[in-house]
């Protein structure tokens, strides 16, 4: 019997020391004394390829939300916005118009502000700022018109009339001229000074079908009626693809020494108006045996690679920078139907991936020291889509997606970006190198201003294995000049501002009655796990246990 009580014993003691390993600590402290710069608001930015859908009512109500995210500058991009109708009704998937341009029968220009003004009427209505992007070719200047509209979503080339150079380059600087002009006259010059403008998309690429030459000349005569219109004005570009890429890097390049060095096409003197650079950035994720795996490190790359690039040029020290498009991936509307390695998009991955690669592009801004103006994450909304698609989306039929609750909580960090360290949290460097894929990225960033502390947590793997157990996370907060402090916690994770889990223990319906709705938004509210409760502060130092799963994301508020 002593020798049976004595084995048990032993059994016990191995159980608990193995469960002991498992619940082992990740440590992260956050020293409030040590500060590393702003927590300037790089993340408060979004874009879209479907400009029509700006003003339907799932658009506004997300734009809404977006402008009350808690940000004072917000910036919008999206393409399309000089498109014209063409042969698809639309609006569809990548696509969108305006109708701006036409030209009579002797081939003068007409201008119809009606659907552009609506978009832009959203946007100022709500406080939001665009990124005015000039393109894509109206039908009437486009040197091979025919067939004009593409028909991507039904399998068709999306390289079409679209993409060309103008036939004519003094009328497309006089559509940019009277453009500014009648925006100045519609929401007067110190709104539209604040506003960024760019010539086209990713010209790199058959975004544009002309030369590296021609795309240099349209964004000169484009330039040159800008500022004809307003000298204040702020141009740039050239919204590349992937400096990692050798070919998008060399476009980035080339373009900043045609706009410092060369001759300008419209006024052939040298140099053209530069005021702000911009470049994308792009994970890649691939499917390995059926499940999706990440790839954050190439989204990192091609921030550190384009970062390099500008920096090599000392006339540029300082100058904003955009990303104009900064996402995990590259398609935001391919469903995951479509492509399935996309089916991340729903759960949590999205947005632990979000949470993380943010606080890494902010290591990279204070490595490189550049001046990042706005990094734009390309996720929106889609009209008449089945619910939960998989899209890169921020919402779905009007409910938000776990994602969109990640930029809420940036939304409450403002201050000071202040010194993490962590046992088990990855750097920028080292996820370039190697990606996440051994152990977790368990990280952290922190924010001290005004009586209040914030820190974001998350985390993260390259695999979607939710199955993980726990981590337990002690987090160490030094440097709290105070005595009692109020504590709470936003959570994101399966069971917490996840409408996404909600819709999935419905049944995945596609018919919602009006008590499902209230259900998935309700579900989708940006939660608080427990309730807030006031915490002693000993010797400056504050201490606590945290359980995170993997995949989620939470954000520790202190306040006093």
């Amino acid at each position: 019997m002593k020798s049976l009580l004595k084995n048990i014993l032993i059994l016990f003691s191995l159980l608990f020391f193995i469960s002991h390993l498992q619940s082992q600590s990740a440590t992260i402290t956050v020293d409030l004394s040590k500060t590393v710069g702003k927590m300037s608001p790089i993340w408060a930015n979004f874009g879209y390829d479907e400009p029509n859908y700006t003003y339907t009512t799932n658009g506004k109500k997300l734009l809404r939300q977006i402008s009350a995210l808690g940000s004072n500058e917000v910036y919008i991009r999206t393409h399309n916005l000089l498109t014209s109708k063409g042969e698809n009704p639309g609006p569809d998937l990548k696509w969108g118009y305006t109708d701006v341009y036409t030209e009579d029968s002797n081939g003068r220009p007409k201008y119809n502000w009606t659907v552009v003004d609506s978009i832009i009427d959203t946007y100022v209505s709500f406080g939001l700022k665009p990124i005015m992007e000039i393109g894509f070719m109206p039908k009437a200047l486009s040197t091979k018109a025919e067939p004009y509209a593409h028909q991507w979503s039904t399998g068709g080339n999306l390289w079409t009339g679209w993409t060309y150079p103008p036939n004519d380059y003094e009328k497309w600087s006089q559509l940019v001229f009277e453009w500014v002009k009648h925006s100045i006259s519609r929401y007067g010059k110190d709104e539209v000074k604040t506003w960024l403008w760019e010539v086209w998309n990713e010209p790199d690429i058959p975004y544009f079908s002309g030369t590296f030459e021609e795309y240099c000349k349209m964004y000169d005569y484009a330039a040159m009626g800008l500022k004809a219109a307003c000298s204040e004005c702020i141009i740039g570009g050239p919204h590349t693809t992937s400096p990692r890429n050798p070919k998008g890097q060399k476009y980035l390049s080339d373009f900043i020494k045609h706009c410092l060095y060369e001759k300008n096409h419209a006024t052939g003197q040298i140099g053209s108006p530069l005021e702000y650079l911009a470049f994308h950035a792009k994970g890649s994720p691939e499917l390995i045996n059926g499940q999706v795996r990440m790839n954050m490190g190439a989204q990192l790359e091609d921030i550190r690679n384009g970062f390099k690039t500008i920096s090599s040029f000392p006339e540029l020290k300082n100058i904003p920078i955009v990303i104009g498009e900064s996402d995990p991936e590259g398609c935001a509307a391919c469903s995951e139907t479509r492509e399935p390695k996309y089916a991340y998009r729903n759960n949590t991955m999205y947005s632990s991936y979000t949470a993380a690669s943010f606080a890494k592009i902010y290591e990279l801004c204070d490595e490189y020291n550049v001046n990042l103006k706005a990094a734009v994450s390309w996720s929106f909304e889609f009209e008449d889509q089945a619910w939960f698609a998989g899209f890169r989306d921020l919402a779905t039929n009007g409910i938000n997606k776990p994602v969109f609750n990640v930029f809420q909580l940036f939304g409450k960090m403002s201050g000071q970006r202040v010194s993490v360290s962590g046992s088990d949290a990855i750097s920028a460097a080292e996820v370039i190198a190697n990606g996440v894929t051994k152990s977790a990225d368990i990280g952290a960033l922190a924010v001290s201003g005004n009586k209040k502390v914030t820190v974001l947590l998350w985390n993260y793997h390259d695999d979607n294995d939710l199955k993980v157990m726990n981590e337990k996370i002690l987090l160490q907060i030094k440097g709290l000049k105070t005595d009692l402090v109020q504590v709470k916690q936003y959570m994101i994770d399966q069971n917490h501002s996840n409408a996404y889990t909600a819709w999935f223990k419905m049944g995945s319906p596609q018919k919602l009655s009006l008590e499902h709705y209230k259900t998935l938004e309700e579900a989708s509210q940006l939660a608080v796990k427990g309730l807030p409760m006031w915490s002693k502060v000993a010797s400056d130092y504050l201490s606590m246990d945290i359980d995170m799963p993997r995949q989620a994301v939470s954000l520790i508020e202190l306040t006093w």
